[in-house]
């Protein structure tokens, strides 16, 4: 596998993050939008490169889950895209435990989140609906996340060194999420 490079997550425009939740107000219109794109399918408008990868059963299995902590949030179907792309650039859709030399400082998880930053315990961020919890709270507090570049996005809440990388994922990412966000 190749090595990721990771960052340090320190919470969203500023936003204080504790306890593995973002303080200060959830965007008011976040229900309104739910509402208004609820039921209809997702498209895509990519730009750039697209990669893919093979999925195996595991990762298929990060990627359901993904799109089950996303309806369970109340949130559209973007949101997965944008949670199952920014999972596919932080780690492959693989839930990595402590990887040694080859971990950017104490990232885990399918987001690569750090308990030193405050997402949670290893324990927590290693598990995949509280990793995926944690993220979506990070991408409401994004004032137009809805309509905005799925990079621009996923670096928003993520704070990566590499902040185009996500758009890479953005086909796949749609793909998974329809195919898998009714079953």
């Amino acid at each position: 596998m190749n090595t990721i490079i990771r960052k340090s997550v320190l919470g969203v425009a500023g936003l204080a993050f504790a306890g593995g939740v973002f303080a200060g107000p959830i965007a008011a219109h976040a229900d309104e939008a739910h509402a208004a794109t609820a039921g209809k399918p997702v498209a895509v408008s990519v730009q750039g490169a697209q990669s893919t990868i093979d999925l195996n059963d595991e990762q298929t299995a990060n990627a359901k889950a993904i799109i089950a902590a996303t309806k369970k949030a109340g949130l559209p179907e973007r949101a997965a895209v944008i949670s199952i792309a920014t999972s596919l650039q932080e780690s492959k859709l693989e839930n990595l435990g402590h990887l040694g030399d080859k971990n950017d400082h104490d990232s885990l998880g399918l987001f690569q989140q750090r308990p030193s930053s405050g997402w949670g315990t290893p324990e927590q961020i290693t598990d995949p609906e509280y990793s995926t919890l944690a993220f979506l709270k990070g991408l409401k507090q994004v004032d137009g996340w809805q309509d905005m570049p799925l990079t621009k996005a996923a670096q928003t809440v993520q704070v990566s060194a590499y902040p185009d990388a996500y758009a890479q994922w953005e086909k796949q990412a749609t793909d998974l999420v329809n195919q898998h966000w009714n079953s």
